[in-house]
C-alpha cells in the first residue's frame, strides 16, 4: 500500500514557498524552485506537481510550467552584464560558493496563481530585485504558461515604477465569489532597527483583465513599525501573503518576523480588518507546548505557504531547510483542524504529513522523513556558518542541475537524500506509526562509529538499545531490539558514541 510521507514530493525536488489549489479535482502545488547545493534562492524554473484529490499518495509531475527566460527583463540579455544580487541579510561567506548573484538572470520567487473570470488560469510572481509583480497566462492549470505583463496602473505604468510605491513581493491572487479580484503583496522589515523603507504589507483590486489596478495599494497587516496593541506583537507580519476564503471568512496566511512559522489573520472582509489568528505551523515545532526556539526540534529558517482543503480535509503547506543552506527547500505538508469558532490550533511537524492516517508498522523508511533532527547541542539556524560540525543534516549524495544544463551523456540516476553527520547525541525522530506489531527495527547506515543506539518512542522511553560498531564507506544494516509500549505511536533514535554516521533508511520489522 502507497504512503505518504514529508517531504510529499521526491526526495530530489526542492520546491518551497508551495501554494496549494484545487483545480478540475485535482490539488495542484505551485511554488518556487530551488537548487541543491544553490548559491541563492530559487534558482530553477517554476514546475507543477498535482494529485487527484483522493489520493494524495501520488503525485504527477507537470514539467516546467513557466521558465525564467519568457520574462522579458530576463532575455537578450548580454553574457558580460552583472547579475542581480537579492535582498538577502547575509554574507559572502555564508553562503556555498561564496555568492549572493544568481547565476545569469533574475531569478523568480514565490509565486500563486488562480482562475479568472475568463476561464484562463493567471500565475503572479515577482522577480529578486525587481519592485514589480509578473502575469503569465495559461489555458491549462499546470501546462505552458505564457508572459501577459505587469500588474499595472490604468495608465500603463508598472506598479512598483511610480515614485512612493512599496516594493512587490510574494503575490498572493483571490478571486473571489462575487468576482471581485485582490490581490496582496508585500514584505516587511524583520526588526524596527531597520528603518523605514519601502516595504510593507499591501491589497488592491484588479479589473477583470487580472492585470490593471481597480484601486491604489493599501497597507494591510501590521509590521513591527506599527504592530503596538494591535495583537500580532511577536508575530508581525513579514512576507508570503497567502489568502483563502473559508464559509464568509477570510484568512491570510503569512510568515512572521519569526520567518520559521506561518501564521494566520481573519477577517469578514477581504481588504481590511484583519485581526492575529496565531501559529499555524513551525518548521521547528516552537510555541507548541510552549516550546522556545533555543529548544527547536528542526534546524530553522524561512518558510512561506497556504492552506488547502481536500475530501474535506484541511491541510497546510510548507517548507523545511536541507543541507546546511537556505537554498535547498523542501515542501511539507500537515493536517490542519478549524474549529467551529474559525480559529486554527498549531499543528506539528510530523513525518506522515497528508497520509490519512499513521505510517504502517511494517515496511522500509527513508530517513529522511524525520520530523526532528538534533545534536548534542541542539540545532541552530541552517546555516553553514551556524551548522558547524557538530550538527546533523540532510543532504543528497549526487548534485543537482537546471534541466537546461543537463548534459546529454550525464548518468540520470536519480540523486539519493540522507542524513549526514550523526554523531554523539544526535536524535532522529518520526511521527507517527501504527506500531502495534514491530517488534524489530533495521537501520542503514555507513560511516566510522562507535558506540551505541537508543530506541526512544512516546515520552522518550527507551524500548531498546544496540552496540554500533561500523567502519564502512557502503550502506551496511544494523538490527535492534525494539520492545515498543502498547499503543507506541512515536519513534526515535539517539546516537552515542565516538565518530560519525550517515543515516539513509530504517525498516520496521
Amino acid at each position: 500500500m502507497k504512503q505518504a510521507f514529508n517531504p510529499y514530493l521526491p526526495s530530489y525536488e526542492y520546491v518551497p514557498d508551495g501554494e496549494p489549489h484545487v483545480f478540475e479535482n485535482r490539488l495542484y502545488i505551485y511554488g518556487s524552485h530551488d537548487r541543491f547545493n544553490g548559491a541563492a534562492f530559487c534558482l530553477n524554473d517554476y514546475i507543477s506537481y498535482s494529485a487527484d484529490l483522493k489520493d494524495l499518495t501520488n503525485w504527477r509531475y507537470e514539467g516546467v510550467i513557466y521558465r525564467k527566460s519568457q520574462d522579458p527583463v530576463n532575455q537578450n540579455i548580454p553574457a558580460d552584464a552583472p547579475a542581480p544580487k537579492p535582498d538577502l541579510d547575509l554574507k559572502e561567506d555564508d553562503i556555498p560558493g561564496g555568492s549572493l548573484n544568481p547565476p545569469g538572470i533574475h531569478a523568480m520567487w514565490a509565486p500563486d496563481v488562480a482562475r479568472g473570470p475568463d476561464g484562463r488560469y493567471y500565475l503572479y510572481y515577482c522577480m529578486d530585485t525587481l519592485p514589480v509583480i509578473g502575469v503569465a497566462v495559461c489555458d491549462t492549470p499546470a501546462g505552458s504558461y505564457e508572459y501577459y505583463g505587469r500588474v499595472r496602473y490604468p495608465d500603463g505604468t508598472p506598479l512598483g515604477e511610480r515614485p512612493g510605491d512599496h516594493i512587490q513581493f510574494d503575490p498572493g491572487i483571490l478571486v473571489d465569489d462575487d468576482g471581485a479580484i485582490y490581490l496582496y503583496s508585500g514584505n516587511a522589515p524583520m526588526y524596527p532597527k531597520e528603518g523605514p523603507c519601502r516595504k510593507k504589507s499591501q491589497v488592491m483590486q484588479l479589473e477583470s483583465d487580472m492585470l490593471t489596478l481597480k484601486t491604489r495599494p493599501h497597507p494591510l497587516l501590521p509590521d513591527v513599525f506599527d504592530s503596538s496593541g494591535t495583537g500580532f506583537e511577536g508575530h508581525e507580519f513579514f512576507e508570503a501573503s497567502s489568502i483563502r476564503k473559508i464559509g464568509s471568512v477570510y484568512y491570510l496566511i503569512y510568515s512572521s518576523v519569526r520567518s520559521h512559522e506561518l501564521c494566520y489573520a481573519v477577517s469578514d472582509k477581504p481588504d481590511s480588518g484583519f485581526c492575529f489568528g496565531g501559529t499555524v505551523v513551525d518548521i521547528g515545532d516552537v510555541f507548541l507546548n510552549s516550546r522556545t526556539e533555543k529548544d527547536t526540534l528542526n534546524c530553522l529558517g524561512n518558510t512561506h505557504g497556504g492552506i488547502e482543503c481536500a475530501e474535506g480535509q484541511w491541510y497546510v503547506f510548507y517548507h523545511r531547510q536541507t543541507n546546511r543552506t537556505q537554498f535547498s527547500r523542501q515542501a511539507c505538508a500537515e493536517k490542519i483542524y478549524i474549529l467551529p469558532d474559525g480559529s486554527i490550533p498549531q499543528t506539528e511537524v510530523t513525518s506522515c504529513g497528508l497520509n490519512k492516517g499513521p505510517l504502517a508498522g511494517k515496511g522500509v523508511y527513508p530517513a529522511r522523513i524525520c520530523c526532528r533532527l538534533t545534536g548534542k547541542d541542539g540545532i541552530p539556524f541552517s546555516g553553514p556558518r551556524e551548522m558547524d560540525d557538530r550538527f546533523p543534516f540532510l543532504t543528497q549524495d549526487i548534485p543537482d542541475v537546471s534541466p537546461d544544463e543537463v548534459p546529454e551523456d550525464l548518468d540520470k540516476t536519480e540523486p539519493v537524500q540522507y542524513i549526514s553527520n550523526l554523531r554523539d547525541g544526535t536524535t532522529v525522530g518520526y511521527k507517527y506509526f501504527d506500531l502495534k506489531e514491530t517488534k524489530e527495527i533495521v537501520l542503514t547506515l555507513r560511516g566510522s562509529f562507535v558506540g551505541r543506539v537508543t530506541v526512544l518512542s512516546d515520552s522518550e522511553t527507551a524500548c531498546g538499545q544496540s552496540r554500533i560498531f561500523c567502519d564502512t564507506p557502503e550502506w551496511k544494516v544494523f538490527p535492534l531490539p525494539a520492545a515498543l509500549p502498547e499503543n507506541a505511536r512515536s519513534l526515535s533514535f539517539r546516537f552515542e558514541g565516538k565518530g560519525r554516521l550517515d543515516f539513509l533508511s530504517f525498516t520496521l520489522k
